[in-house]
C-alpha cells in the first residue's frame, strides 16, 4: 500500500498533504454487471482544487461526496471514463426530438442547496429506477449530491414552478464533470435524463469549456452504455490517454 501512495502522491492538494488517504475496498458484487465482482480505490478529500480534479478525472477517478474514486477490479476492466468533446458533438435525430418535447422546461443554475423538496424528488427516483442498494436517508442524500469539495453547480429543471429535476456538475479547467442527475418518475416520458445531457453540453458552450466529462461507460451496463451515444466522445485508454470512442 505504501508502493500505491508514493504513486499517486503527485495528485495531493499542494496546500494540505494529508488531505487524500488512500483505501481499497473490499471486493463486492459489481453494481453494473451480473456475476462479476468489483472493487475500487478512494481518496477522502478535504478539498480539491478543479486542476487536481482535472488530473484525477485523466488517470480515470471520479469523485461521489468528499470521495474521489476508480475501479480496480481483478478481472474485469469495463469502467472507463468517456467525454465529449463539445464542439464537436452533434446530436441526433431522437436527441432533437427530445429538445423540442422539453422546450417548455426551464434550468436555473445556481450553488447546490438541499432541501427536503429535492430530497422527496430524490427519494421518489431511487425507489423508481434503482433497487434498494442505494440509501434513502438525508444524511446519504446529502453526503452524495450536496457535501462537496471542490466547485460544482446546481440545475435544477422547472416545469412552471414545479420542480421536476436536479443535475449537478462539477467545474473544472477545461469542462464540466457530470456527478448525479436525478428526475420525476412521473415525467418519464420527456427523457430527463437524456434532456440534461444536451442541457449541460449546452451549457459548456456558454462557459467556452471545451469538455464534457459523462462519468463511466460500461459496455452491457443498460444504464451506463446510453453515454456512448452522445457522438463523438472519446474514451480514456490509459493515463491521460484519451482515444476516439470507436478505436
Amino acid at each position: 500500500m505504501a508502493d500505491e501512495r508514493a504513486t499517486y502522491e503527485w495528485i495531493t492538494p499542494p496546500q494540505d498533504r494529508r488531505a487524500m488517504l488512500l483505501s481499497v475496498t473490499e471486493e463486492t458484487s459489481c453494481p453494473y454487471l451480473p456475476f462479476r465482482l468489483s472493487r475500487s480505490e478512494a481518496y477522502v478529500v478535504d478539498q480539491l482544487e478543479g486542476q487536481v480534479h482535472e488530473r484525477l478525472l485523466a488517470f480515470g477517478f471520479r469523485r461521489c461526496g468528499r470521495v474521489v474514486y476508480r475501479p480496480v477490479c481483478r478481472q474485469c476492466q469495463e469502467c472507463v471514463q468517456l467525454r465529449v468533446p463539445v464542439d464537436q458533438f452533434r446530436p441526433t435525430r431522437s436527441m432533437r426530438r427530445v429538445r423540442r418535447r422539453n422546450a417548455d422546461v426551464r434550468v436555473v443554475v445556481g450553488t447546490p442547496v438541499a432541501t427536503s423538496e429535492k430530497y422527496a424528488l430524490f427519494t421518489r427516483y431511487l425507489d423508481a429506477q434503482h433497487d434498494d442498494t442505494m440509501e434513502r436517508t438525508y444524511e446519504s442524500f446529502h453526503g452524495f449530491l450536496y457535501d462537496s469539495p471542490t466547485e460544482t453547480s446546481e440545475c435544477a429543471y422547472y416545469l412552471g414552478q414545479r420542480l421536476i429535476g436536479v443535475g449537478l456538475v462539477d467545474r473544472c479547467p477545461t469542462g464540466l464533470s457530470s456527478v448525479y442527475m436525478f428526475f420525476d418518475p412521473d415525467e418519464s416520458a420527456r427523457s430527463l435524463g437524456t434532456f440534461s445531457v444536451l442541457w449541460e453540453i449546452d451549457y459548456c458552450r456558454k462557459l467556452s469549456v471545451p469538455y464534457y466529462y459523462l462519468g463511466f461507460y460500461v459496455a452491457g451496463c443498460r444504464t451506463m452504455s446510453y453515454k456512448a451515444r452522445f457522438r463523438p466522445n472519446q474514451v480514456l485508454a490509459g493515463s491521460d490517454r484519451w482515444v476516439s470512442f470507436r478505436q
